[in-house]
């Protein structure tokens, strides 16, 4: 048993524990990132659905987007898992939560790139 206040968790496994880490410097960075040119490069902010439809047209944008939604969605699940992980589960539950989570991950971070590229399609004229 590991009773580290930092590294991985019994069942957690030590890439598991750096993409924890790795992946919640990275949210902060981007949502740092995203909150400064959302609201204060942006003059006025934006305000307005059309705003931020102009405001995709820029390619990296969708890009820092993508990033942001992938981490910050892979870093919750695991975070998650790590939280079930101090309940002591069994191997069979532990199976479970990993597919579940995977489902889950998979599904939110497709339907958050096909939000985007929604966005990005509205000022295409598409």
């Amino acid at each position: 048993m590991n009773n580290t206040l930092y590294g991985p968790k019994s069942n957690e496994g030590a890439w598991l524990w750096f993409i924890k880490a790795v992946t919640g410097l990275l949210v902060i960075v981007i949502l740092f990132i995203h909150l400064i040119v959302n609201h204060f490069v942006a003059t006025n902010g934006l305000l307005s659905y059309a705003d931020v439809v102009r405001y995709y047209q820029n390619p990296i944008i969708p890009i820092m987007e993508i990033g942001l939604v992938g981490f910050a969605v892979s870093h919750s699940l695991i975070g998650l898992r790590g939280i079930i992980l101090d309940l002591k589960p069994t191997r069979a539950f532990i199976g479970v939560i990993n597919w579940l989570f995977t489902i889950i991950g998979v599904g939110a971070v497709v339907y958050g790139i096909w939000l985007i590229f929604a966005i990005v399609s509205k000022g295409t004229g598409s």
